[in-house]
């Protein structure tokens, strides 16, 4: 027996061999086969393989389409760039039954691709006839390319899921500490961009009458972001034709090339240069409170998971810039309430609570540096005779003037309050005794100039007692009755500076 020879049992019917040259389908359904041994290949393999074997039946060109579940579309995965007879024949195919044979044009052989019972994609075969191929070749054909593109949608799916899991907790860990809608509204322009890796990204927030009032992007460089608050904060949202189309379909839109859509002159894609986009609508409970878009300088199609990915975005940002703007909204509430706390409500300056603070910070700063502090009484001369002649309403707007006479003849870090009625405090750091009475002085004489008030002349005097830290006391309680029993000593003079004693 020779070595290397076959036994074959007695009767054994002897199969042909599989020729490429003479039979290229079985050699086709013979590697077809083999595959089975191995790793399962890639679309780009299994497009070899196919035109190798049955390029000499005519066939000139296989592209692969895989389809979308999440919507139902098709993208080209594999092969020539597609025209739209290609896919007018390649749609075809769903309207057989799933287990129906291909479609055919004559000249074009559309498979649909199934595994598991799921369809997963269309194949199309150009150049073969409908009588070319044997029907176990074709389903052998697309048995395989439907179990690759089934592991290679598995994949994706697994590393979309991975991705769009990521992006949404880093944006929710973010969103949720950020103190204003601003600093919410540049987190979700910046992970935008990130998640769909486009070159730019920006967005814009409006109010409740449909204005756009802010606007900036997700690190594009400080020039682009001046610009884009420049031809768009003041603007009317609903006159960009992007906005109305997003707001009509109630979701983002994907756009591949703005070459097929209108878009405003000025507005995001004139302004960051694009030429692909995906424009995502935030909407509140109350309506609509912006926009976040990103795209590209080029063209670039958009995958079904970016559309689902888009849709996740539009939701979480729309529920951290309404979070953002609660939390603004709450912060701006606190500080009023602690500014009217520690203001007086009719001058706007600080009050007795204030003033004793400060003192308090002020005299503990002065001790441990030794330094010195004063504090200024002041009690206005004449204000009765204003309210008993001129009315309520004059005295008041005179406090008001006072207080910004007072403001405005001091140093910025010293403090001046109203303790209430037509008694003032000033609060000077770091003093020396004679310049705490040249203020004062100075206090005086500037207090006693004619205020102008609703078209009449109006003229007060002023009593001041200055008491000084740690000359006089030191402790706030014994500074304000050192310098009160100083305003009342000038009080009683008619007026003017005392010391305290």
């Amino acid at each position: 027996m020779t070595v290397g020879s076959e036994v074959r049992p007695a009767g054994a019917i002897l199969a042909p061999e599989p020729d490429p040259a003479h039979d290229p389908q079985a050699a086709l359904l013979v590697e077809l086969v083999s595959f089975m041994t191995r790793d399962i290949a890639s679309v780009d393999h299994l497009v070899g393989v196919v035109h190798q074997y049955l390029g000499t039946l005519g066939l000139s060109t296989v592209t692969v389409f895989t389809l979308a579940p999440e919507d139902g579309t098709l993208t080209r995965l594999a092969g020539p760039a597609h025209t739209r007879d290609d896919m007018m024949l390649a749609g075809k195919v769903f309207r057989v039954p799933a287990g129906g044979p291909p479609v055919s044009d004559g000249t074009r052989i559309a498979v649909r691709l199934r595994v598991g019972g799921q369809t997963v994609g269309v194949l199309l075969l150009a150049g073969l006839g409908p009588d070319v191929l044997r029907p176990d070749v074709v389903a052998a054909v697309g048995l395989h390319f439907a179990t690759t593109l089934q592991s290679l949608a598995a994949e994706r799916q697994r590393q979309f899921i991975t991705h769009s899991t990521a992006t949404i907790r880093k944006l929710f860990e973010e969103g949720t500490v950020a103190t204003s809608v601003e600093a919410a509204g540049r987190l979700l322009a910046t992970a935008v961009a990130e998640a769909f890796r486009t070159e730019h990204a920006a967005m814009h927030l409006v109010d409740a009458d449909g204005r756009i009032m802010h606007a900036f992007g997700g690190n594009i460089g400080a020039g682009l972001d001046e610009k884009l608050g420049r031809n768009l904060v003041g603007k009317v949202a609903a006159d960009s034709p992007v906005w109305r189309a997003a707001i009509e379909a109630g979701g983002p839109m994907l756009v591949e090339d703005v070459l097929s859509t209108p878009v405003r002159d000025g507005g995001f894609v004139e302004t960051m240069g694009l030429r692909s986009y995906i424009a995502m609508p935030l909407m509140s409970a109350h309506g609509p409170v912006g926009m976040v878009m990103c795209g590209d300088s080029r063209s670039r199609e958009w995958s079904s998971h970016d559309r689902v990915l888009a849709a996740q975005l539009a939701v979480e940002g729309a529920l951290i810039v309404d979070s953002a703007r609660m939390r603004q909204a709450e912060q701006a509430h606190m500080a009023e309430l602690t500014r009217q706390a520690f203001h007086d409500a009719l001058t706007g300056l600080p009050n007795r609570s204030h003033l004793l603070e400060t003192a308090e910070e002020a005299i503990a700063e002065a001790g441990s540096s030794g330094r010195r502090m004063a504090l200024l009484l002041l009690d206005l001369n004449g204000f009765k005779q204003v309210n008993d002649t001129r009315g309520h309403h004059v005295g008041d707007a005179l406090l008001h003037a006072v207080g910004r006479r007072l403001i405005g003849t001091l140093r910025s870090n010293d403090l001046v309050a109203r303790l209430g009625g037509d008694e003032f405090a000033i609060l000077l750091r770091d003093p020396d005794p004679q310049r705490a009475a040249a203020i004062a002085d100075r206090l005086h004489e500037r207090l006693r100039d004619p205020y102008l008030i609703e078209g009449g002349k109006v003229e007060v005097g002023a009593s001041i007692g200055v008491a000084m830290f740690p000359d006089h006391a030191d402790d706030v309680a014994s500074l304000m009755r050192g310098a009160d029993a100083a305003m009342y000593r000038a009080k009683r003079q008619g007026g003017g500076v005392q010391p305290a004693r």
